[in-house]
C-alpha cells in the first residue's frame, strides 16, 4: 500500500494535540484536548496557514481529541475548507490510513488527522525507516505536522516540512 502516487501529491499529516485525561467512566474515544492541547492546536493550525498549508481536503478522526484539533485547522484556514470525519481513522492501521489517503482521487492534497503510533507508522511507511529518524528522533509529537510532496523523480513521497508548536 505504500506506493501511493498522486493524486494527491500533497499529503499532512497532524496528530491530535495532547489530550486530557479521559475523567472516571470516560471512555478514550471521548477524551477532548487538554488546556495546553487546545492552544498548540490553535498554534500549529495558525502556523500551517501562515506557510500557505492549505489541503483541498481534511479528513479527520471521530474521536473528540480529533475533532478539537480539526475544529482548530479549520477555524485557520477557512470554512470553506471541505472538512470530513471518518470514523475508520480511530483505532486504525497504517493500511487503512493509507487506503484512505488512496481513495482521494479529485483532491491534490489531503489531510489526515488522527492517532499516534499509527501516525508516525503511516509516515514512516511514505518516506522510510532511515527519513523518519534523521526527521522525528524523538517520534511524532502531539500537535506536529508532517508535510509530504511526491517526489516524481524518486517515485515515492519525501517530508518537505514539519510543523510543531
Amino acid at each position: 500500500m505504500a506506493a501511493i502516487t498522486p493524486p494527491p501529491s500533497r499529503i499532512y499529516l497532524l496528530r491530535h494535540a495532547e489530550a486530557a485525561w479521559a475523567a472516571p467512566g470516560q471512555r478514550d474515544f471521548d477524551r477532548p484536548l487538554s488546556e495546553k492541547g487546545y492552544a498548540d492546536a490553535e498554534i500549529v493550525a495558525d502556523k500551517a496557514a501562515d506557510k500557505g498549508y492549505r489541503p483541498d481536503l481534511l479528513l479527520s478522526s471521530t474521536a473528540a481529541r480529533c475533532r478539537d484539533t480539526a475544529d482548530a485547522v479549520h477555524r485557520a484556514m477557512g470554512s470553506t475548507l471541505d472538512l470530513r470525519f471518518v470514523d475508520e481513522l480511530y483505532n486504525a492501521s497504517p493500511d487503512i490510513y493509507l487506503e484512505i489517503i488512496d481513495a482521494q482521487e479529485g483532491a491534490s492534497s489531503v489531510m489526515l488527522v488522527g492517532h499516534n503510533p499509527t501516525m508516525e507508522q503511516t509516515l514512516e511507511v511514505l518516506i522510510g525507516h532511515e527519513a523518519l529518524c534523521q526527521a522525528l528522533p524523538s517520534g511524532f509529537p502531539a500537535a506536529g505536522l508532517a508535510v509530504l510532496d511526491y517526489d516524481s523523480r524518486l517515485a515515492g513521497w519525501r517530508l518537505v516540512d514539519f510543523v510543531i508548536d
